[in-house]
């Protein structure tokens, strides 16, 4: 999730409704997609794949990928953030023909360790998916039970407004504790899809924001609509909005998105950044939730708990070590 600073610089942008329209029709997908795209760069309009990166002033566009066509966000002030331009790309010609396309924060590389043709380089390798997503933090993966007890380190009673949130939507709850396998892992709204995906994403998203905002209690419904959420300053005053957002995907891809295939992209220089323990814990964690043993998973949470102790020091797990431990051990579906 990107946070969005203004800014009143002038220079060459390009703009979500400014997109010129695809020149001609887009070719299928086939055998030749690598030799093609060797042709058109994903960068290009009438590419199959076609990757835009979202920034938001002047200085941004120097960092920009040569693989992606940038994308000056500057003036979107939706709440939503990066949902917002999904939704606008969606409705926009620059994105119609495509077979797969995707907008990915300026800080991509920074946040990934990955190249733009790297990106390309492993969905023209693995093809046939619906959506390729990644995590940039694969260090959660070993020590959170799903990416819904992360946030709750990160945003002020996370959890709480989560599960208000959930009922309100009409959604399971019990989704909020299970423990998740590392592939359902996903942050940063990191996705390149297909159009297939997006006709059923975005809606999907919508309906569930509209649904919570109608039922859920106008104090709660102000709070998670605040910028509380972010207390550490850290997403230029951000609402919990996006950051439930972000965590919806996995939820549609269980429910209306089942039918869709999805393919985790590696991310290689983050996982080299993983000590052992990072490395262990989440094997154990992935071990236990596919034996669906009760046991192992508690052997795991032990050594979470011994592991975050060391690591983050006495006063960090007072305040977060009991939230984030979940009582019943319940095991998501992958």
């Amino acid at each position: 999730m990107e946070s969005a600073p203004q800014s009143e610089e002038a220079d060459e942008k390009t703009r979500v409704a400014d997109l010129p329209v695809a020149p001609g029709p887009t070719p299928e997908v086939d055998g030749q997609l690598e030799r093609k795209l060797s042709k058109e760069p994903p960068r290009a309009l009438n590419s199959p794949i076609r990757i835009f990166q979202i920034y938001f002033e002047g200085w941004q566009r120097e960092l920009l990928d040569p693989a992606f066509y940038p994308l000056d966000n500057s003036r979107n002030s939706s709440e939503l953030m990066e949902f917002n331009v999904f939704e606008q790309l969606q409705r926009n010609a620059a994105t119609q023909g495509a077979v797969l396309w995707g907008a990915l924060s300026w800080r991509f590389a920074e946040k990934t360790g990955m190249q733009g043709a790297e990106l390309v380089k492993q969905i023209v390798d693995h093809p046939g998916y619906d959506v390729y997503f990644c995590n940039p933090h694969p260090n959660n993966e070993g020590v959170y039970h799903n990416m819904w007890v992360q946030g709750e380190v990160s945003h002020p009673q996370f959890l709480e407004l989560a599960r208000l949130f959930y009922a309100a939507a009409g959604l399971d709850d019990k989704e909020l504790i299970a423990i998740e396998p590392s592939s359902n892992f996903s942050a940063a709204n990191y996705f390149v899809a297909s159009p297939k995906f997006w006709s059923l994403f975005i809606p999907f998203v919508k309906r569930v924001l509209v649904t919570a905002d109608k039922r859920l209690d106008p104090k709660i419904r102000d709070l998670i609509h605040s910028k509380v959420a972010d207390d550490k300053a850290l997403h230029a005053g951000a609402t919990y909005i996006p950051f439930i957002v972000e965590r919806l995907f996995m939820v549609f891809m269980r429910s209306e998105g089942k039918g869709l295939k999805a393919y985790k992209v590696a991310l290689p220089e983050r996982e080299r950044e993983l000590n052992v323990h990072l490395k262990l814990l989440r094997e154990m964690k992935d071990v236990a939730h596919k034996t669906q043993s009760a046991w192992l998973a508690a052997c795991w949470v032990n050594y979470r708990n011994l592991y975050l102790s060391q690591t983050n020091g006495k006063a960090w797990c007072e305040k977060y070590l009991r939230a984030i431990t979940p009582t019943e051990v319940k095991f998501g579906s992958s």
